[in-house]
């Protein structure tokens, strides 16, 4: 079993509000979830209005497939035209 987590800091330079902040970040997480087999969501800097943190993992039988899987979410991330990518981490979690 391999495992990956992804960690990834977010500036959204024109949210003037939590609401307007949660609405790219709703549909950032949205768009993910559906188009990749990850799970994802917001696990830092909740009550901040520009920045964020999300949290993204990938488990699957070959490591070579997760990576693939996070190197597209990574793709689609800075595509995004709405959130500047400030920081990406990835962490590998080791089986006991």
């Amino acid at each position: 079993m391999h495992v990956c987590a992804v960690s990834v800091e977010l500036h959204i330079p024109q949210a003037t509000s939590l609401k307007a902040k949660r609405s790219v970040l709703l549909s950032l997480i949205e768009t993910v979830r559906k188009r990749f087999p990850v799970a994802i969501a917001e696990v830092g800097h909740q009550d901040t209005w520009q920045r964020t943190e999300i949290g993204i993992s990938a488990v699957s039988g070959s490591a070579r497939q997760v990576e693939e899987i996070l190197n597209d979410v990574e793709c689609y991330i800075w595509s995004i035209p709405e959130a500047e990518v400030l920081e990406i981490t990835r962490t590998w979690l080791e089986p006991n």
